[in-house]
C-alpha cells in the first residue's frame, strides 16, 4: 500500500511538471500571437513598405515567436519594441538589397534613415517614419538618455554594412555578367570579401540593432549600465548567425544574388567549425553573466539556440 502511494505520488509530480512545461509552451504560443497581430497591424500602417510577396502571414508569426522566445518573462507590450524592431530590420533589408538599383538609391536610403533617426530630417517615407516611431517610443523610457547614444551607434553600423553588402552584390554581378562593358568581365574573379571581412560586416544582419533596442526598453539596472559590454557579446552571436543564416538560405541567396558566406571560397564544414568556434566563444562571454543578468544571458542564448532551431526547417521570409 505505502509503494503504490509513493507510485501514485511520483505518477502525480511527473505530469504536474509535464502541466507546468506545457503551460509555458502555451503562455508563449500567447505572446506571439499577440505579438503577430501587433506586427500586422503595425505593418498596415506604413503604406506599401510590407507589401512585397516574402511580408506572407508566416512571416509575421516566426517574428513574433522569435521574440516571445527569447523573453519569455515579458508582457506582449514589452516585446513590442524587439519585435518592431526587427520588422524594421527586414524592411529596410528588403530595400536596399532587392528594391534599390543603384548606389543613389542605397546612399539615400541610408542618409535618410540616419538624419530621421538623429532628428536633422523629417521622416518623410514610411521607412523612416516606423525607425522615428520606434526610437520615440524608446525615448519615452528612461534608459535611453544613456543607451540613445549606443542605439544610435549601432543603427548606423547597421545601414553601412548592409549597404557595403550591396556593393559587394553589384560588384559581383557586374563582374559574372557577359555582356558588362569591356566583354572581359565575364573571365574575371567577383570581387568578394574574404571571410574575415565578410564577419567583421555581420552587423548587416541586424541582430545587434534589435538586441539593444530591446535591452534599453526593458533592461535592468545592470544590463543599462553594462550596454558596451554586452553588445560586444551581441557582435559575437550576430557573427554566428550571420553564417547560421548563410547555411540555411544559399540557395535563396544565390536566387536573390545576394552574397553568402559559401560563396567565398570556404565550405560547408570550414563554415561549421567557424561557427562552433562563436558559440563556445559566446558561452564564454555569458557564462561570468549568469548571476548577475540571468535575463540578459537567457535572451542571447536563445539567439543562437532558438535560430539554430528554426533555420532547420524553415526561413523568416517567405517565397518570392
Amino acid at each position: 500500500m505505502h509503494e503504490h502511494h509513493l507510485r501514485t505520488a511520483g505518477s502525480a509530480g511527473t505530469a504536474a511538471k509535464g502541466f507546468a512545461a506545457a503551460a509555458e509552451m502555451g503562455r508563449i504560443a500567447a505572446l506571439a500571437a499577440a505579438g503577430g497581430r501587433d506586427l500586422r497591424k503595425c505593418a498596415d500602417a506604413y503604406g506599401d513598405l510590407f507589401l512585397g510577396k516574402p511580408f506572407d502571414p508566416g512571416f509575421f508569426a516566426a517574428l513574433a515567436h522569435v521574440g516571445a522566445a527569447g523573453s519569455p518573462w515579458e508582457t506582449a507590450d514589452r516585446l513590442r519594441i524587439v519585435n518592431r524592431a526587427a520588422l524594421w530590420v527586414f524592411a529596410v533589408d528588403w530595400l536596399i538589397d532587392v528594391t534599390a538599383k543603384s548606389a543613389d538609391d542605397v546612399d539615400r536610403i541610408v542618409r535618410d534613415c540616419l538624419a530621421a533617426a538623429n532628428g536633422t530630417a523629417e521622416a518623410a517615407t514610411p521607412l523612416t517614419r516606423l525607425l522615428v516611431d520606434i526610437r520615440d517610443e524608446l525615448a519615452s523610457v528612461p534608459a535611453f538618455a544613456t543607451g540613445g547614444p549606443v542605439w544610435n551607434a549601432q543603427l548606423e553600423r547597421m545601414l553601412m554594412a548592409m549597404a557595403r553588402e550591396w556593393h559587394w552584390n553589384a560588384a559581383r554581378a557586374e563582374t559574372a555578367d557577359p555582356e558588362t562593358r569591356d566583354g572581359e568581365a565575364a573571365e574575371r574573379e567577383p570581387i568578394l570579401p574574404d571571410l574575415e571581412e565578410y564577419l567583421g560586416n555581420a552587423d548587416g544582419t541586424g541582430s545587434s540593432f534589435v538586441n539593444v533596442s530591446h535591452w534599453i526598453f526593458t533592461g535592468g539596472p545592470w544590463t543599462l549600465e553594462h550596454l558596451d559590454e554586452l553588445m560586444a557579446i551581441s557582435a559575437e552571436v550576430q557573427r554566428y548567425l550571420r553564417l547560421l543564416n548563410d547555411l540555411a538560405t544559399y540557395r535563396r541567396d544565390v536566387g536573390w544574388g545576394d552574397v553568402n558566406v559559401l560563396m567565398l571560397g570556404v565550405d560547408r564544414a570550414e563554415v561549421s567549425e567557424r561557427m562552433a568556434r562563436l558559440a563556445e566563444r559566446t558561452g564564454e562571454l555569458l557564462e561570468p553573466l549568469r548571476d548577475v543578468c540571468p535575463r540578459t544571458v537567457a535572451y542571447l542564448e536563445c539567439q543562437v539556440g532558438f535560430n539554430t532551431g528554426f533555420y532547420g526547417g524553415a526561413d523568416y521570409w517567405g517565397e518570392m
